[in-house]
């Protein structure tokens, strides 16, 4: 079988990790190439909040994890966080564009429109431009992921909702997530923190249970072109 190109946009680091990183080492254990885009740099967006020092760090975290998992290529676009929404949209679209172009990306996912932090609903919606299905645009289907601590705090209604739709089983794979967001000794917090590590495999679970797999990711499925 044909190994499928993929990519992983993430607002942030780590958002990759907590909402797929299960799916990506399952995707490379299946020979398929997953290529990771971290859109915004903390410090050049603001160095009230980020220093230098700390955005060095939490990259450096990002790609030990990368590793651990086995990414083929990870792409930092330095944008400015926590303020995408300051940016003409279309700049973002193109960087991602460029990339799916070059890499020939069959697979999107992509960060929940819902999410409570603004960069994530911008980063969905600019990738979502970029993968338009014109000018033999590569990608056949697109997936949104949550991420705990910004999915599950979104307002309860409408089209804020998560409501999965995809189950990826990740028995076998939850312990290499586990090992790559042990990478991130910067974001991670002690349980009840939504970013516990207690947290992550509690939420794997819980998904697994309710279709009956004992670990799963969980996806909304945005467009399938079969």
């Amino acid at each position: 079988m044909e190994s499928k190109n993929i990519l992983v946009v993430a607002p942030h680091c780590d958002d990759e990790i907590l909402g797929c990183g299960g799916t990506m080492a399952k995707h490379i254990a299946n020979g398929n190439h997953v290529y990771v885009a971290i859109v915004t740099n903390g410090h050049i967006g603001a160095p009230e909040l980020f220093s230098k020092e700390g955005t060095e760090k939490v990259r450096s975290e990002a790609l030990a994890a990368h590793k651990i998992l086995g990414v083929k290529d990870t792409f930092f676009l330095d944008f400015p966080a926590p303020r995408l929404d300051t940016i003409p949209s279309y700049q973002l679209s193109n960087v991602i564009a460029k990339i799916i172009k070059e890499k020939e990306i069959e697979v999107l996912y992509l960060p929940h429109r819902g999410d409570i932090h603004k960069d994530h609903r911008i980063t969905y919606e600019a990738a979502l431009v970029a993968a338009r299905p014109i000018n033999n645009c590569t990608v056949k289907r697109i997936l949104s992921y949550e991420t705990l601590s910004e999915t599950e705090w979104a307002p309860p209604f409408g089209d804020d909702a998560f409501i999965p739709t995809v189950f990826e089983n990740i028995e076998g794979y939850l312990e290499p997530k586990m090992e790559a967001f042990k990478c991130f000794s910067t974001q991670i917090k002690e349980f009840p923190h939504p970013r516990s590590l207690r947290n992550i495999e509690t939420l794997s679970n819980f998904r697994g249970a309710t279709v009956g797999k004992k670990n799963v990711e969980c996806f909304m499925l945005i467009r399938e072109i079969i």
